[in-house]
């Protein structure tokens, strides 16, 4: 299952102007999980629900600001481990306007991590 381009609004970065200012945020999500018991009953509740995955992540980037993206994705990923289902994650967390002095596409982090125990 993927997320790609959930954006909100944070604070994060180290200068102060950062977090005064704030900046969208830009987080694209691969969630490892089965879906053979989801397609087979075709019940939302037999399978992780992205919307709420997506509500998850959405309130991590408006929260509490960090200093950096690679924080950032790792509170987005510890998140969605949390959710029952998830095997693993793969985030990745963009911040296409850091405060870089030269012209460039994006910044971004990508963390993956299995359940504790997988």
């Amino acid at each position: 299952m993927s997320l790609t381009g959930l954006r909100a609004f944070g604070r994060h970065g180290v200068f102060a102007h950062e977090r005064e200012n704030g900046q969208q945020f830009t987080v694209d999500l691969v969630l490892s999980v089965d879906a053979a018991p989801a397609a087979s009953s075709d019940d939302v509740a037999d399978t992780v629900h992205y919307g709420e995955v997506a509500d998850a992540v959405a309130a991590i980037i408006e929260g509490e600001p960090v200093n950096l993206i690679e924080t950032l994705a790792t509170r987005i990923a510890d998140a969605v481990l949390a959710f029952a289902g998830v095997r693993a994650v793969q985030v990745t967390v963009h911040k296409p306007q850091a405060p870089i002095a030269h012209e460039f596409a994006d910044v971004a982090v990508t963390i993956t991590r299995p359940r504790a125990g997988a």
